[in-house]
């Protein structure tokens, strides 16, 4: 599912306009984006956690030519489901 394929199915089962529907999204995710700026998770209730999380500085070996080379830390996105969906997608369901 794209973007505008999302905003058309959310503004269906809310009832918002699609501009008004895009303009809340985009508020979410701009909120979303301050909160991992600031080193705080976003807890989506029923849903599941959002956070941003750092790596560590590591040493890598290149298999090709077996040179190492030092990957700097950095911050990656993660996200932990719910109890409830990790058993509707392990089911299937």
């Amino acid at each position: 599912m794209n973007n505008k394929e999302f905003i058309i199915a959310l503004a269906e089962r809310t009832g918002y306009s699609l501009k008004d529907t895009q303009k809340l999204v985009d508020n979410i995710i701009n909120a979303m984006g301050d909160a991992f700026q600031e080193d705080n998770a976003v807890l989506v209730p029923n849903f599941g956690t959002f956070e941003a999380k750092k790596k560590m500085e590591r040493i890598i070996v290149n298999p090709a030519t077996g040179q190492r080379m030092l990957v700097p830390p950095k911050l990656v996105l993660s996200f932990k489901p719910n109890q409830a969906w990790k058993d509707k997608l392990k089911g299937g369901q």
